[in-house]
C-alpha cells in the first residue's frame, strides 16, 4: 500500500533553512549548502537514501519551494531547478494565486493548488496510484501536513550543523509520536533518521 513520505534535510538545532536572500542563495547564507552537502560530496555513499528522496509518483510542496516571489505569478519564472527538476513526477504546489501548469523536460509538471492541502494530497494520491506520494517542503507546509496528521513516514537528514535561525521543521505540529524505523545510518556529513507517525 502506498504512503506518504517527507524527506528534509535539517541542522542539529531543527532548522531546515535560513532566510532567504536572493534568487542566488534560496536558502539563504550558504545554509543550504551545509545542510546538503552530503547530497554533492558523497553521492555514491547515499545512493540509496537519494533515490528514496526522488521516487515518489507525485508530489507536494509550499510556494517558497518553486518561487522566490509573493502575490502575482512571474510567468517566466519555471522553478529552482532549471529546465530539467529532479522530481520526474507531477509535483503539486500549494498557493493562494492561480496559475497554469508548467511541463519541464524529465517528465516533472508542476500543477498549482489554490484550495489547500487537502485537496493537493487528493490529486496528489490520485495521480501517484500504488506509488508514494512526497511532501518535499518547506517546513511550513510540512509541518501543515504533519499537524493534519497527513503524513506516514518521516526522513530526517540531519547535518551536524547549527544554524540557530530560519524555518524550523516540528513547529506546532501538536502531540505527534514518531517511532524510528531501522537504525540510523549515514556519515560525517549526516546522519539518516525514519520514523513512522503515529497518530
Amino acid at each position: 500500500m502506498s504512503k506518504v513520505t517527507c524527506d528534509m534535510a535539517m541542522s542539529l538545532d531543527g532548522f531546515v533553512a535560513g532566510p532567504k536572500q536572493s534568487l542566488d542563495q534560496p536558502f539563504g547564507d550558504g545554509v543550504g549548502d551545509r545542510l546538503h552537502q552530503w547530497m554533492f560530496d558523497e553521492p555514491e555513499q547515499h545512493a540509496a537514501v537519494i533515490e528514496g528522496i526522488t521516487a515518489a509518483g507525485a508530489f507536494i510542496m509550499g510556494r517558497n519551494m518553486f518561487s522566490p516571489g509573493r502575490g502575482a505569478w512571474d510567468l517566466d519564472w519555471n522553478g529552482w531547478w532549471g529546465d530539467e527538476p529532479p522530481y520526474h513526477a507531477p509535483v503539486f504546489v500549494l498557493t493562494h494565486h492561480p496559475r497554469e501548469q508548467v511541463t519541464m523536460k524529465g517528465g516533472t509538471t508542476f500543477i498549482f493548488v489554490t484550495d489547500g492541502i487537502e485537496a493537493a494530497m487528493a490529486q496528489a494520491r490520485e495521480v501517484a496510484g500504488e506509488r508514494d506520494v512526497a511532501v518535499a517542503g518547506g517546513a511550513e507546509t510540512v509541518n501543515q501536513y504533519l499537524a493534519a496528521g497527513l503524513i506516514d513516514e518521516l526522513r530526517l537528514h540531519v547535518a551536524p550543523v547549527i544554524i540557530g535561525r530560519g524555518e524550523r521543521l516540528l513547529h506546532n505540529v501538536g502531540d505527534i509520536t514518531l517511532e524510528p524505523l531501522g537504525a540510523p545510518s549515514g556519515t560525517r556529513l549526516v546522519t539518516h533518521l525514519t520514523y513512522r507517525v503515529i497518530r
